[in-house]
């Protein structure tokens, strides 16, 4: 059987989806725009009729990863409750992720920060994370940005 993704994360914008996807696709490589999708110019309920020609959709891929960013307007904002995880071979990957997403460093903690969209996203180390013993849970659990020479110290 063919490897078919059948889930796609939807984000929610109120206006930026268009610059957000593009943003995303800038950080991750073999990225790209799939389509992008405008509101009718007419046909809108009132409440959307200041929308109409905007974008209102653009799917687009990360990594052989598809995603849809929609701009629904103002109602939903991003919050912890949900993040995108980053499997990272080595500090450098680290370091790389977290010098292009991060944008909200009072949101930082335990290697989850915030991009500037308020999408919160955990940068961790791939090989490390599923065996924390206790002094290596207690060193991340001071840390904002994961140093795996920190953790790899409190074994």
């Amino acid at each position: 059987m063919a490897n078919i993704q059948t889930v796609t994360p939807c984000f929610w914008f109120d206006r930026d989806a268009e610059e957000a996807a593009s943003f995303y696709c800038s950080v991750f490589e073999n990225s790209k725009v799939l389509k992008v999708t405008h509101y009718p110019t007419d046909g809108l309920a009132d409440f959307q009729k200041d929308r109409a020609g905007e974008v209102l959709t653009v799917q687009f891929e990360l990594n052989g990863q598809k995603f849809m960013a929609l701009n629904g307007g103002p109602d939903f904002k991003f919050n912890e409750a949900i993040s995108m995880m980053i499997d990272c071979k080595d500090q450098s990957e680290i370091d790389y992720y977290w010098e292009k997403l991060s944008a909200m460093p009072e949101a930082e903690m335990c290697g989850w920060c915030k991009d500037r969209y308020g999408l919160s996203w955990q940068i961790t180390p791939e090989q490390l994370m599923p065996e924390l013993n206790p002094n290596q849970f207690a060193a991340l659990m001071q840390m904002k940005k994961i140093d795996i020479a920190a953790l790899e110290a409190a074994k």
